[in-house]
C-alpha cells in the first residue's frame, strides 16, 4: 500500500478494497486515512492539547523583540550550528560551512552572520557585503568547515569531522527568527536576532526541566545498522533520542502524556498520528532553508541528511489573530493539515486550471473512508488492511477487478530504516495494537535492495515475482495489474520484467506520469527524473500495433511522442525524464518478446540475464537515447516545479490480441 494512494482512490469511487503492506507504519497511516473521524471534535481536542502545552512550555518559545522590546515575541525557529572539540588544544568551536542565514528572496535584505562576533547583519549584496555593523570585521559568505575538515581558530590544528569518539554532535544556538504581532503591521520582511542572555537562559531552564523529568514515552531504542542509518552512526548517533535536543524531548514527552489521556480512541489515534508527523520537524537534523526561510523536515530528502546548520521549530506553532499558522513544524501546522485532510475525505474535490486560476471542483457523491456519519443510516464501505508481506497474500482465484500498487523501487529508498525514526515513538504511545509489537519495522522479507542486510537484485526479483504471481491468480481474466516504478539504472527494471513473465502477464502500456515536484530538494537542479512509469499489465487483451516495435529508432519515436504529450500538459521534460521513459518502454517490449518462450522454473539469475539480453536486442537505453537526441532536444537539468497533469496513449488503429 505504501502511503495508500491507490487504495484511497479506489475507496473514493465506492470499491471494496484490500490492502497489504509489510511495514506497520504504512498500515497504521492508511488505517488512519480511511478511519472516519468527527473533524470538529478532533480539532477541539487538538487545540486543547496545544493550549495545555502552551501553559507548560510556551515560555520556552518566547524572545525579546529588538524593535519594541516586548518579551512576548514568538520564536519561529532557533538556528544551531554544530561544534567540534579540537583534538589538539581542546577548544570547542563552530563548524560553519557558510555565514549566509537568509537570502533577499522573501526578506528585503540578505542576512549574514559575522564570523568574528556572531552578530547578524542585513546587507543588500551578498557579493559585496561590507563590514560587520558591530565589530567592523569584514563579512564573508564562505565558512571554514568544508570537505569534513575545519581549522581550530585557537591553535590552527586541522581537525576532521565527524568524530565518532566525541559522541553525538554538540550544537550552539547562533540565530533566531521570531514573530512579533505588535510590530508586524509596521515591519517589512522577517524578524531576525542574535540570541541574547534570556534566550540562552530559557533553553537552560528547559534543559533542567527535562533532566528532572522521568520520561515515559521518549524511546531508548538503539539505531540498528543499515544502509541509511550508517550515516547516523558515522556522526556518533547511537540512539534515536540523541537526534533531539532537551527542549524538543521535553515538549515531545509532554505531548505524548497529554495524548495518552484523551478518552476517545479515534481522536487519540489521530493525535498519535499527528505526533509522528510532528517528529519530522522536532529534531536536530532539520535544516533552515535560506531562500524559503522555513524549516526543512528530516525527510525533505529520502534519507537522514546530517548537515552542519540545524533548525529547531517552535513546538506549538504560531497562530495569527485570524487563526492562520505562521511558520512550519509546530502543532498548529500539524493540526490544520490533518483537519483539512479529513475534511477532504468527507468532500473530495479536484482542481481545474481556468486561465491560470485554480478552481476547486467538488465531486458529488464521492467520499473517502470506512464510513461516514453524514447520512442516516450511517454509510459503510468494505476496507480490509493487513500488516503482512504481499508475498503471503492468498486471495481467492479470479476474485478482484484490479490490483493497483506502488512497489519499492529496488534500493531507491530504505523505507523501514527511515520510518523507524517515528515508529519507535508510536510503539510506546499506542498500546494494545498488534502491529506495534515488533521493536522495528525492519523485516527480512521487505522488498528493497539493502547492502547491509545482503538483500540483492535476486532477492528483489524473487519477491516481486511471488507478489505478481499471487495477484495474477486473484485477478479476473483480462483485469489489470497496474503499478508505478522508477529507477535510473536499467538493471533495476529487470526484476519487473521477470516478475511479470513469471506471473503470465503482458505489459499493455508503459505510461509516463509526473510523480515528484521538480522543486523537490533532492531533484531540483539535477538530471534526476520527476517521472514514474505506470505499467499496465493483463493476462489477456490486446495491444496497439504501433506500440510493438523492434528497432531502437522506433523506440526513440515512441519516447518522443510521450515527451510531446508531457510538454503539451505543462511538464518540461529533461534528459533524466527521457531516460525513465526509455527504460519503461524497453521493459514493456522485453516482456512482449519473451512471453512466448518463458520458463518460470529457470534459476532467477538466468531469467535476469534473458531480460538483459532482450533489452540489449532493442539497442539498450544508451542506443535509444542516441537516436532520441536527433529527434528531440532536452535540457539536462530541471530548475522549476512541474505541473502534474495527464499523460497517456490514444488507442491505435489496430490492436494485437494476446
Amino acid at each position: 500500500m505504501g502511503g495508500g494512494t491507490p487504495l484511497l482512490e479506489a475507496n473514493r469511487t465506492g470499491c471494496d478494497t484490500i490492502g497489504y503492506d509489510i511495514n506497520p507504519m504504512a498500515c497504521w497511516i492508511v488505517r488512519q486515512e480511511l478511519q472516519y473521524i468527527d473533524v470538529d471534535a478532533y480539532r477541539e481536542a487538538a487545540e486543547e492539547l496545544r493550549r495545555q502545552l502552551e501553559s507548560i512550555v510556551g515560555h520556552y518559545y518566547r524572545t525579546t523583540c529588538l524593535q519594541c522590546g516586548s518579551a512576548d515575541a514568538h520564536v519561529k525557529y532557533f538556528i544551531w550550528v554544530k561544534t567540534l572539540r579540537c583534538a589538539q588544544c581542546g577548544t570547542e568551536f563552530e563548524l560553519y560551512p557558510g555565514y549566509l542565514l537568509a537570502q533577499n528572496k522573501r526578506h528585503p535584505n540578505n542576512v549574514i552572520i559575522c564570523a568574528r562576533c556572531g552578530s547578524l547583519n542585513e546587507v543588500k549584496s551578498r557579493f559585496a557585503p561590507g563590514e560587520c555593523n558591530t565589530c567592523r570585521h569584514p563579512l564573508q559568505l564562505a565558512g571554514p568547515a568544508r570537505n569534513n575538515r575545519c581549522m581550530c581558530p585557537t591553535c590552527g590544528a586541522n581537525n576532521t569531522y565527524p568524530t565518532v569518539a566525541q559522541g553525538p554532535p554538540r550544537h550552539r544556538m547562533v540565530a533566531i527568527e521570531y514573530y512579533c504581532p505588535a510590530c508586524k503591521p509596521r515591519h517589512e520582511g522577517r524578524f531576525f536576532k542574535k540570541p541574547d542572555a534570556g534566550d540562552f537562559r530559557r533553553f537552560s531552564e528547559a534543559k533542567a526541566e527535562w533532566q528532572a523529568l522521568r520520561p515515559v514515552y521518549v524511546p531508548d531504542d538503539p539505531i540498528p545498522d543499515g544502509d541509511e542509518s550508517a550515516r547516523l552512526h558515522r556522526w556518533g548517533y547511537r540512539y534515536y533520542r540523541e537526534m533531539f535536543n532537551e527542549r524538543q524531548l521535553l515538549g515531545l514527552e509532554l505531548s505524548c502524556r497529554l495524548i495518552s489521556q484523551v478518552k476517545d480512541e479515534r481522536i487519540r489515534s489521530a493525535l498519535a498520528t499527528n505526533l509522528s508527523d510532528l517528529l519530522r520537524y522536532q529534531n536536530m537534523l532539520c535544516r533552515y532553508d535560506t531562500m524559503a526561510l522555513k524549516s526543512l523536515d528530516i525527510f525533505s530528502v529520502h534519507g537522514f541528511p546530517v548537515s552542519l546548520i540545524q533548525c529547531e521549530s517552535n513546538l506549538l506553532g504560531i497562530r495569527r489573530d485570524d487563526g492562520r499558522s505562521i511558520g512550519s513544524g509546530g502543532w498548529s501546522n500539524i493540526i490544520d493539515k490533518y483537519a483539512l485532510a479529513k475534511a477532504y475525505c468527507n468532500e473530495p474535490f479536484e482542481i481545474r486550471d481556468l486561465g491560470g486560476r485554480r478552481v476547486r471542483v467538488s465531486i458529488p457523491g464521492e467520499w473517502i473512508g470506512d464510513s461516514r456519519n453524514t447520512t442516516t443510516p450511517v454509510e459503510k464501505r468494505n476496507v480490509a488492511i493487513y500488516c503482512a508481506s504481499s508475498t503471503l497474500a492468498e486471495l481467492p482465484p479470479a476474485s478482484v477487478d484490479a490490483v493497483l500498487t506502488d512497489p519499492p523501487y529496488f534500493a531507491n529508498v530504505q523505507y523501514a530504516e527511515l520510518i523507524d525514526f517515528c515508529y519507535v515513538w508510536l510503539r510506546r504511545l499506542i498500546t494494545g495494537e498488534a502491529i506495534f509489537a515488533k521493536p522495528s519495522t525492519r523485516d527480512e522479507n521487505e522488498l528493497t535492495g539493502n547492502a547491509t542486510l545482503e538483500r540483492d537484485l535476486l532477492h528483489f526479483t524473487e519477491g516481486l515475482s511471488t507478489v505478481f504471481s499471487h495477484m495474477a491468480k486473484a485477478l479476473k481474466p483480462g483485469s489489470p495489474l497496474v503499478f508505478t516504478y522508477h529507477h535510473n539504472a536499467i538493471d533495476a527494471y529487470y526484476p519487473v520484467a521477470v516478475g511479470l513473465l513469471d506471473a503470465g502477464l503482458t505489459c499493455t502500456a508503459s505510461l509516463p506520469c509526473p510523480a515528484e515536484m521538480g522543486a523537490s530538494i533532492h531533484i531540483n537542479g539535477t538530471s534526476s527524473s520527476v517521472l514514474d512509469t505506470i505499467f499496465v499489465c493483463r493476462s489477456t487483451g490486446s495491444v496497439p500495433q504501433r506500440l510493438i516495435v523492434s528497432e531502437p529508432v522506433a523506440v526513440a519515436r515512441l519516447v518522443k511522442n510521450d515527451l510531446e504529450q508531457l510538454r503539451s500538459a505543462g511538464v518540461k521534460p529533461t534528459q533524466g525524464d527521457a531516460w525513465c521513459i526509455i527504460c519503461g518502454h524497453l521493459t514493456r517490449l522485453a516482456v512482449w518478446q519473451l512471453r512466448w518462450t518463458w520458463q518460470r522454473n529457470r534459476p532467477t539469475a538466468e531469467k535476469l540475464d534473458l531480460v538483459a539480453e532482450a533489452i540489449k536486442g532493442f539497442g539498450g537505453p544508451e542506443r535509444v537515447e542516441e537516436y532520441l537526441g536527433s529527434l528531440w532536444k532536452l535540457p539536462r537539468y530541471r530548475q522549476s516545479a512541474t505541473c502534474e497533469e495527464r499523460a497517456g496513449y490514444e488507442a491505435g488503429d489496430y490492436e494485437i490480441p494476446f
